[in-house]
């Protein structure tokens, strides 16, 4: 991260970062996390967990999120290739229900950084696909919440039109039908 790119999105403090990489005979090397040229970009939450999944071709996983527990993520993606995408679901936000979508992979190198009280989800485009996330939370499960990830009115142009799901995948309600206290709450900096 001696270089590290920083570009904006279309929502205000998720960020679209491209690490160097140097190549060498043998492989490459890029460092992936680095606190003090992520806060210089204005990432200064303490990230406190970190997972990894793997998953097949046309998995979609999301859109999940927490909500007295909001945790913000910076994911990359280690091995493969995925559709990532981050909702504003924070009540009283001027950007909520909207989205930004990226595609994320080895070959790309970036990471996407997402503030907390966005949700979040993915779905895999190459035959598997190694996700990677630091959370600023631990992950708690009767905090967990979810939107569907075929909400209409999100408009998300999703690579599958018939992803794999998990039963609570698949089960989330629309952005629109999920009670007010079961979203987190918009915090202007």
């Amino acid at each position: 991260m001696s270089d590290l790119l920083c570009q904006p999105t279309v929502l205000p403090g998720v960020l679209l970062f491209t690490p160097q990489t140097y190549h060498d005979p043998r492989g490459y090397f890029r460092e992936t996390y680095h606190a003090d040229k992520l806060a210089a970009q204005q990432v200064t939450c303490a990230f406190v967990q970190d997972n990894h999944s793997r998953s097949i071709r046309g998995a979609l996983r999301g859109l999940h999120y927490q909500v007295r527990h909001p945790q913000a993520k910076l994911v990359s993606v280690i091995r493969g290739e995925v559709f990532d995408v981050v909702v504003d679901i924070r009540r009283g936000s001027p950007t909520f229900g909207q989205k930004a979508c990226f595609p994320l992979s080895d070959e790309n190198q970036q990471l996407v950084f997402i503030p907390a009280g966005f949700a979040h989800g993915f779905c895999v485009m190459s035959e598997l696909a190694d996700v990677h996330y630091k959370c600023s939370d631990f992950y708690r499960a009767t905090d967990d919440g979810g939107l569907a990830w075929n909400d209409p009115a999100l408009r998300i142009a999703w690579p599958v039109t018939q992803p794999i799901l998990s039963g609570k995948d698949s089960s989330y309600p629309c952005l629109a039908d999920i009670p007010a206290d079961r979203l987190p709450v918009f915090q202007a900096r």
